[in-house]
Parts: C-alpha cells; structure tokens; sequence
C-alpha cells in the first residue's frame, strides 16, 4: 500500500454504509469501552475519540520509545467494537506472562508494529478495524504522545497515574507539549455527530483528560449533536474520593469549559461498597439547573466482580435518549 494514502480513502476502501444516529464517544479506559459496546446496539455509526495521555502499563512502556499514542486505551476500544470472536480478536487481548515481554499486550504490539508499516498510528488503526471486523472507528485525540498535569493548591501533579492516586481538589487540568492539537478526524466525528457521549470512567485522567486536547471541547461546543454524560456509579480513590454526582459534573465543566449536557444518565441501583469509597448519586433539582434531563435506572452489570456498567442496560437508555 502507498505509506501516503489518506484514511478517509482507506474508509472508502471498506464501503461501509450507515444507517441511524451518528454516535462520539470521548474518553478512555475501560468505561469507554463500555459505552462503545452500548452504542453499537443503536448507532448507525459509532466513533471513539480516545485520550493519549496514559503513562502507565504496556502502553507507559512503548509510547515514548516508539513516537506513537499510548496503545492501551485504543487497543481496548477496538476490542469493544468488535463483538464477534475471530483469531484476531484473540491475538489483541493476548498479554505475554514472562520472558522480555511480560507485562506487554499482543495488541499493542501489534499496533505499534502496523503503524511503521503503514507510515502512520492513524493508518495503523484503519487497518486494524478492517482486520479485526470492528464496527466502528477509534480515533486518538491527538496524533501525539500527550503527557497530563494538574494543579491542586499550589502543588503540580505530573502525568496521569500520579493524577489518578492524588486524593485532593483539582484547580486545572492540562496536556503537555503545549503545542498539541487535536486530529482532524476527532473534530470532523465530533462535528458530524448526532449523538456526544462523555463518560463513564476516571473523571479527571480520562474523561477530562480527552477534552483537555486543544480543539476537542471547542468542537463539541460549536457542535449541534445531543450531549450525554453518562455518570460513573462509584468514587474512584484518589482523583474522585467523596465527589457526588453534580461534584463530578461541575468539574467537567470547569476544568474544561463544556457546555452543560442535554442529558445525564446515572444508576438508581444499590451498590455496595467499602469506605472510602461510595456509590454515586444525582440531585434532580440540581441538574435540572443546568438544563438537563436526569435519566436513570438500573445499570449495574450483575456479571463483573467491581462495580461496572452493563452495556445492555446502557445501550437501551442511550437509544431512548437519541430517538
């Protein structure tokens, strides 16, 4: 193949045809993934914008010697979009136990390995959604390796798992080299989209995280598509400890400038959980000031060990959202 050929010219390639709402999801990490899952069973079409700021595991190791976004979080999203089981399936969520690799997923090997192949990351991806039958598109936020800081009181927080464990408020939020900027293609989904879903997932390194990238929160603003914050159902130790749910919303807004959602989805059901942490709940007269729709019910997935959304359940209260 030409190391020169555009994406969009690799999406003709596949002669994909959509039918229904055009769906953005922003994160990372496995609630993004969550959320892909859910919007596959409604969407027409579903994009993944997801954050490139993550130091930590496989993808703390490979990102910085490699020159290419952190792979984990896309690696992730890819699987999600993926729902029937294949051997290429398989080989991306292998991850090696022992020897020079142990610690290091195949995927993200493997990602690494296309994108000097095809002379891109973003090429890589496009190949790799075709070889893996994924019923979407994941797109980094920014073309480059980001690193994440915060303030909190004076004091400056450097990268993302130092973020993720600091137990404390959060003044701002940034990614680093100043000169970032968002994908073409992350702006054009946004901008096409019907539907912009932010969350769940770790609020501040995640979440935050995505929009932080210049021109990612100025194109949902200036976007006309619906848009739905979906809420986590517990605190997260460290960046979220004793946050209730409209703590979480008005630091979205805060630390990144987004305007207010249409609509904010939140669990009803009982969650039992231990000190520190707690469940997460939304005051209706609360978000009712902000404009937006408080929608709830029961989200839990019965099947996970930790407190997780269930896709399904999810997917039906998305779909009602976007009709």
């Amino acid at each position: 193949m030409d190391r020169m050929t555009e994406p969009n010219a690799l999406l003709e390639e596949l002669d994909i045809e959509f039918d229904g709402p055009h769906v953005v999801a922003i994160g990372g990490g496995h609630g993004l993934s969550k959320t892909l899952r859910s919007a596959v069973s409604y969407a027409g079409r579903v994009d993944a914008v997801v954050s490139v700021a993550d130091d930590g595991g496989s993808s703390g190791r490979l990102a910085p010697h490699l020159d290419i976004p952190p792979p984990g979080d896309i690696r992730k999203c890819l699987i999600a979009l993926t729902p029937e089981e294949s051997i290429w399936r398989q080989l991306f969520e292998y991850r090696f136990e022992s020897s020079d690799v142990a610690g290091h997923s195949l995927g993200n090997l493997i990602l690494a390995g296309l994108s000097d192949i095809e002379g891109s990351f973003e090429q890589a991806l496009i190949r790799t959604e075709r070889l893996l039958g994924a019923s979407g598109s994941v797109i980094p936020a920014c073309r480059d390796h980001l690193r994440l800081e915060a303030e909190s009181l004076g004091e400056t927080l450097h990268g993302q798992v130092t973020i993720q464990n600091h137990r404390g408020h959060i003044d701002a939020i940034r990614v680093t080299p100043a000169s970032a900027a968002a994908t073409p293609r992350a702006i054009d989904a946004i901008e096409d989209a019907d539907q912009i879903i932010l969350g769940p997932g770790s609020l501040m390194t995640s979440t935050i995280a995505a929009m932080r990238v210049p021109g990612i929160t100025e194109a949902i603003n200036a976007s006309s598509a619906q848009l739905v914050y979906v809420g986590n159902l517990i605190t997260q130790d460290g960046e979220t400890l004793g946050m209730d749910g409209m703590d979480h919303v008005d630091a979205l807004l805060r630390l990144t400038g987004v305007r207010p959602p249409s609509a904010i989805v939140a669990n009803d059901h009982d969650i039992g959980v231990s000190p520190p942490l707690n469940s997460i709940s939304f005051d209706p007269d609360l978000t009712a000031t902000y404009g937006a729709d408080l929608i709830t019910g029961d989200l839990v997935d019965e099947a996970e060990e930790w407190p997780s959304h269930d896709p399904g359940k999810l997917g039906v209260m998305l779909a009602k959202i976007a009709r």
